[in-house]
């Protein structure tokens, strides 16, 4: 299907979701939710797609909500919209597959919330990063509360949430947000270099991994390493775990599905 907020393209194995209003810093309308949900949906359903990769075009990854909407929504509206994004952002939590933000640019707002619900955090090093809606007198509507809470702690997300100051990607990298920096010419090339390594794993294996990192972290450290010891033995149902044994034991590099 013909997208217009969004590009979407397949190299191999990997698949690349490019956030595309640049004269707009692209910033998420309904529109640009729906495709993201479409695109989705199709990566969901392509099993030979094994990696995702979310970047922005232009100078912005995404700058946050299109705030033209804003002054429009009454609040039930408001709570509509929020129940949008944050319906998408789950479904993109829910992928079988490794997800990668390429944060090329601002990532603010809706931005910083879209890449944190990605399980790989790469950034340029002219990444911006916040969550600035205490400015407007609101504040995240698409789990950036919580989200960054769990990845960079509660003291430190609280300060960021009250005070809507923007971090550049060096301090990201340092209170965990993102993994690694790269500078903005090699991002993309950088990203791709993972996601291609990722592909080449066992795609039992990264699914079960994702779960239980996911589920188990709001979990009582028993309940967690029950669901640790489950996924492990359903590991042993994919063929891939014999030939990654073998592999090992004779000195060669596995030949994954």
């Amino acid at each position: 299907m013909p997208y217009h907020t969004v590009l979407f393209a397949v190299e191999g194995r990997v698949a690349t979701l490019t956030f595309n209003r640049p004269d707009k810093l692209n910033a998420l309308n309904p529109e640009m939710w729906s495709e993201m949900s479409a695109v989705l949906t199709k990566v969901s359903q392509t099993p030979e797609i094994r990696v995702l990769i979310l970047t922005g075009q232009g100078r912005a990854f995404i700058a946050g909500a299109d705030i033209q909407l804003f002054p429009k929504f009454s609040p039930l509206e408001a709570a509509r919209y929020s129940k949008i994004g944050q319906d998408v952002l789950f479904q993109m939590e829910e992928l079988p597959i490794p997800v990668i933000a390429a944060v090329n640019g601002f990532a603010l707002g809706g931005g910083c919330e879209v890449a944190m619900a990605a399980d790989i955090i790469f950034a340029a090093e002219e990444a911006k990063f916040g969550q600035p809606e205490i400015n407007l007198a609101l504040i995240p509507g698409f789990g950036g509360t919580q989200r960054l809470s769990r990845l960079v702690g509660l003291g430190r997300a609280r300060e960021l949430c009250l005070t809507g100051r923007t971090i550049d990607a060096a301090e990201a990298r340092a209170s965990g947000l993102v993994a690694r920096v790269f500078p903005g010419a090699a991002l993309l090339e950088e990203s791709l270099k993972v996601a291609r390594g990722l592909a080449d794993k066992g795609r039992t294996a990264l699914h079960m991994m994702k779960q239980v990192l996911d589920r188990g972290f709001d979990q009582d450290l028993r309940s967690a390493i029950a669901l640790e010891n489950d996924a492990f033995g359903l590991c042993f149902s994919d063929p891939d775990a014999q030939e990654g044994a073998a592999a090992f034991l004779e000195k060669r590099k596995p030949k994954f599905a």
